[in-house]
């Protein structure tokens, strides 16, 4: 097993009140920093929302665990509540595929090129927990995070 190989199990292990606080604290830090880069705090949110949506559409499917973190925010922007089945819907009309949007992948490969070497391992920190949020990362979960790694 490779040294991120042990990273992605000590990922896929953590205990719900721990992953919460350091989803939470490198939210925070990576929202305010990309809102710092783009200058303006909206283009920040839509690249970090960006970050999360692809990690989610990693291995192509909308776990249950990943639509609960999300639940929240999508329904106060739908203005109503969404069950997991329609948010599947949506999830898989939308396409998001990392092999289908290069462009959006290489654009955030570019962002990682241009942030502090802390800030880099926090957006890779919060890519890994929205991948792990299902207690599994899998091998293209896996390959999207190298990805990013890579820079």
């Amino acid at each position: 097993m490779t040294q991120f190989d042990d990273i992605c199990k000590e990922f896929e292990q953590l205990d719900p009140a721990t992953f919460g606080a350091i989803l939470r604290e490198k939210s925070a830090s990576v929202l305010s920093a990309l809102s710092a880069i783009t200058e303006d705090e909206e283009t920040g949110a839509q690249v970090f929302l960006d970050f999360i949506l692809m990690s989610m559409a990693a291995d192509g499917k909308l776990a249950e665990a990943e639509f609960n973190l999300i639940k929240p925010g999508l329904e106060a922007f739908m203005g109503q509540e969404v069950p997991f089945e329609e948010a599947k819907r949506i999830f898989n009309k939308l396409q998001l595929n990392t092999n289908e949007n290069k462009n959006v992948v290489d654009f955030m490969v570019d962002l990682l090129g241009q942030v502090s070497p802390q800030m880099k391992i926090d957006i890779i920190t919060v890519c890994m927990l929205i991948c792990a949020v299902d207690g599994r990362i899998s091998g293209k979960e896996k390959a999207w995070i190298r990805q990013l790694i890579a820079e």
